[in-house]
């Protein structure tokens, strides 16, 4: 595994890109304050240098809330959202820390949606690289066709009312409130978000 220093080099960070983007929100976003010590181990799990828009995400932040909550983008962790990319991955697409991943999982919904990078365990041909959306009402996984600077660029300025225009109700966001990032409402009821990811991951297709 490479060392914390090989995978810090501040000088050709992507935070100023992510952070541009973060920036110009028309969407209401929270940027989740970092702690130092968590950022540097979850970074280093993570094996991501801060030249790649995922560990820069990881690095200089706990992580991104999105539309009140709506949506949680994985960070290094934050009493907000209380768990950080790597740890959240470990068990799901990798084994031990410094495996290859076969995806990455990066963010998720209030739903039991899931955002993951597709690294050949999602469709071995298609949409490597590309965010792929688990979509709880459909039961499968989606090829949104886009990177990950871009999805956050989505989730800054992109049409969110619009794409969950049929799961939001006029109160959704009394009803979000109660809800925690570390739980997803499904059927009207509140379950661990480790439990919506059992139903997404049965959804993969194990051929891949």
């Amino acid at each position: 595994m490479k060392s914390l220093q090989e995978l810090v080099n501040i000088n050709e960070s992507n935070w100023k890109n992510l952070e541009a983007i973060i920036l110009s929100a028309s969407n209401d976003v929270a940027v989740l304050p970092k702690n130092e010590g968590q950022a540097a181990t979850a970074l280093y799990e993570a094996q991501l240098s801060v030249k790649s828009p995922i560990g820069a995400l990881i690095y200089e932040t706990g992580g991104l809330l999105v539309d009140h909550g709506w949506l949680r983008v994985l960070g290094s962790g934050n009493e907000r959202l209380n768990r950080s990319l790597p740890a959240w991955n470990l068990g799901k697409s990798y084994r031990r820390f410094g495996d290859a991943p076969l995806f990455l999982l990066i963010a998720d919904d209030v739903l039991g949606g899931f955002y993951a990078i597709n690294a050949g365990g999602l469709a071995e041909q298609e949409g490597l690289g590309s965010v792929f959306y688990y979509a709880p009402d459909a039961g499968e996984w989606e090829n949104m066709e886009i990177g990950y600077t871009d999805f956050i660029g989505f989730c800054c300025t992109g049409d969110i009312a619009g794409f969950y225009e049929d799961f939001r109700e006029p109160d959704w966001k009394e009803k979000i409130a109660e809800v925690d990032s570390q739980s997803v409402l499904s059927g009207g009821e509140i379950i661990s978000v480790e439990e919506a990811w059992t139903i997404a991951a049965d959804a993969i297709d194990p051929h891949h």
